[in-house]
């Protein structure tokens, strides 16, 4: 059986995939949900200071805790992806290759780019400007409906989310790409609707070599929105 590391996207927590893990878990498999330093009951340490590499070393740290080497599945969702990208790398520098990367309406980067690095200039403007004017520097959430969720499923994420670290957001990845290419990926593209934020991605897995692409017509917090759907793509995916 896999061991599956679910790595969450901006604002959010490991408390996003609390419908997801137990149809891993009955299915078999390990499944273990990442908190990235500065955001959900971790935002008690959110400082100015924090960087991608912080939230790629809080992925490694839950591997290595867990002994989690073999038959390892990462998941990652929305900027979780980018995070994503630079564990994998990380491990495959170890000799450790994982057995399948999920993008779930994910960063999808090539090296040298960030998070922001596809985003239309006056969304990054406006992201940066509005962590400039709080006190701890982090960029407010946004309001669930633009991830597609209303009624009580649209409350309990604006209850929990956190402020999201702004120095993660400009940070550029380096990683071997070629290395990152020999390992299966799949993308879950969430279509209905769909974000806007994640448009150049959509379109980049569909023109590239070596990509899966699944469709889910949800929204971009399927966990959330779809979790029975997803917790099927996510399986398909350890086979």
């Amino acid at each position: 059986m896999s061991a599956l590391v679910l790595i969450h996207g901006a604002w959010h927590g490991a408390w996003c995939w609390r419908r997801v893990l137990p149809g891993l878990r009955a299915a078999g498999h390990g499944a273990h949900a990442v908190t990235l330093t500065g955001v959900g009951e971790r935002a008690h340490l959110l400082r100015p200071d924090l960087r991608l590499r912080d939230h790629i070393a809080d992925v490694l740290g839950l591997i290595d805790a867990e002994e989690l080497g073999d038959d390892l599945v990462l998941v990652g969702h929305s900027y979780g992806g980018l995070v994503m990208t630079g564990v994998a790398d990380a491990l495959l520098a170890r000799g450790l290759k994982p057995r399948h990367l999920v993008y779930v309406d994910a960063v999808t980067p090539h090296p040298g780019e960030s998070w922001s690095s596809q985003h239309a200039p006056e969304t990054v403007r406006a992201r940066l400007e509005a962590a400039a004017q709080r006190p701890d520097g982090a960029m407010p959430p946004p309001d669930a409906a633009v991830f597609g969720l209303d009624g009580a499923d649209r409350d309990w994420v604006n209850r929990r989310q956190t402020p999201q670290p702004a120095g993660v957001y400009q940070d550029r990845l380096d990683f071997d790409a070629a290395r990152i290419a020999t390992l299966p990926r799949t993308f879950i593209d969430c279509t209905a609707p769909a974000l806007p934020t994640i448009a150049v991605m959509r379109e980049r897995v569909r023109r590239e070599p070596g990509w899966q692409v699944l469709e889910l017509a949800t929204g971009h917090d399927p966990m959330i929105s779809a979790p029975e759907a997803l917790v099927a793509l996510l399986l398909d995916c350890t086979r």
